[in-house]
């Protein structure tokens, strides 16, 4: 190689070719990098594909639409009444002998209920009996006397005045004797008064006053009180809205059945009829007061006892009615859910009439056959799919 005079050793210069393949050489290196990242997400697979899966039908209860008939019943809460109470008390006074009931015993009218000591008017009927004979006796006399008077009188043996005298002497014994047939009578009744018997069919109450005592009228407690049981009466209110349509089928003729329930309204206790309605509306409570009869065969109803009272105005006849468990309340209104024939369910409008025993009539919006959701309804969609069964399903 050749040098310079200075000293430096002088470079032979590139040759071109050389030099366009160096500055190729970054960007193949380059393209290179982005290939293998581009085939990066290769090396791992392909991403799983998400599977669509179907959503499953849901469980309902369903019921049919039919044709039934619907009773229009009015209901209220009622008190049981007697038709007959009787606080049984001494009509005189004396000692309480004996008692001839049990407490909560059904007695008869004229059963034995007690008896008070009849000794001291049994001496006063013998006393007034006395009495009754000697002036009986008087009367006697006097008559016998009026009638010597007579022919003497026709003979003006007498004067007229004697005679009048005795006339007036047998009218007063007359009173006399009147008035001891009288205190007969009396002492006859007080003793009977001895002998209490029951004046009413009924259930005997609790035994006020125990044998031994000395009882009078005046006394503030009775023997004991009775109380009918067999019929009796159920008073309850009415709103006033509700009397025309019973009082339009009271004046019909109709008999209008009334059914008397416990409290909550589950058990039936006895059947009767409607009997009266009140002749006035309370103003307070815009209600009035309707009584009905239950013959009560077996004791079912006491007085002062308190039932709920369904009273059966009218029967609507073949009308299209479903359980009321298939009415749902929106905000549009009342509106059931429809089953289609592919089980896909729909919302239906419908307009309701009267309810009674779980079913409803169905005014407008159903036909007979429809099939309805009674059961599972809070889960419902338009269109949702559903499995219906005729019974509650399995817990």
């Amino acid at each position: 190689m050749p040098n310079d005079q200075s000293g430096y050793i002088a470079l032979a210069p590139t040759p071109p070719r050389i030099r366009r393949r160096s500055r190729l050489l970054p960007l193949a290196a380059g393209f290179v990098l982005l290939l293998a990242l581009l085939a990066l997400p290769l090396s791992f697979g392909r991403a799983p594909v998400r599977q669509v899966t179907a959503t499953p039908p849901l469980m309902v209860q369903e019921a049919a639409a039919v044709r039934g008939d619907i009773p229009i019943v009015l209901q209220g809460l009622g008190v049981v009444t007697s038709f007959a109470t009787v606080a049984v008390r001494t009509q005189i006074s004396g000692q309480l002998q004996s008692v001839g009931f049990r407490e909560g015993q059904m007695v008869h009218e004229g059963d034995f209920l007690a008896q008070i000591d009849p000794r001291p008017y049994e001496m006063i009927l013998a006393a007034a009996n006395g009495q009754l004979i000697h002036d009986q006796a008087l009367l006697d006399q006097a008559r016998t006397d009026l009638g010597r008077d007579r022919p003497l009188l026709a003979q003006h043996d007498i004067s007229d005045q004697i005679y009048d005298d005795q006339r007036f002497l047998v009218r007063q014994y007359e009173g006399t004797v009147a008035a001891d047939q009288a205190r007969m009578a009396e002492a006859r009744l007080n003793l009977a008064y001895c002998h209490i018997v029951a004046p009413i069919s009924g259930r005997a109450g609790l035994r006020l006053v125990d044998p031994g005592n000395y009882i009078q009228p005046s006394a503030a407690a009775s023997l004991v009180v009775l109380a009918e049981l067999q019929p009796i009466s159920v008073v309850f209110p009415l709103p006033q809205d509700e009397l025309p349509q019973v009082m339009r089928r009271l004046e019909s003729g109709a008999s209008l059945p009334v059914a008397a329930y416990n409290r909550a309204n589950a058990t039936l206790f006895e059947t009767g009829v409607l009997e009266s309605i009140d002749n006035m509306v309370d103003s307070a409570t815009g209600t009035a007061k309707l009584r009905a009869r239950f013959f009560n065969p077996a004791n079912a109803l006491f007085p002062n006892q308190f039932v709920n009272v369904r009273l059966q105005v009218d029967t609507l006849r073949n009308v299209v009615v479903v359980p009321e468990a298939a009415i749902q309340e929106g905000a549009d209104g009342r509106y059931v859910w429809l089953i289609g024939s592919k089980n896909h369910v729909r919302l239906r409008r419908v307009t309701t009439g009267p309810a009674a025993d779980g079913q409803i009539q169905i005014v407008k919006g159903l036909e007979p056959g429809a099939r309805v959701v009674i059961d599972g309804a809070d889960r419902l969609r338009e269109g949702a799919r559903v499995t219906a069964s005729l019974s509650p399903p399995a817990p």
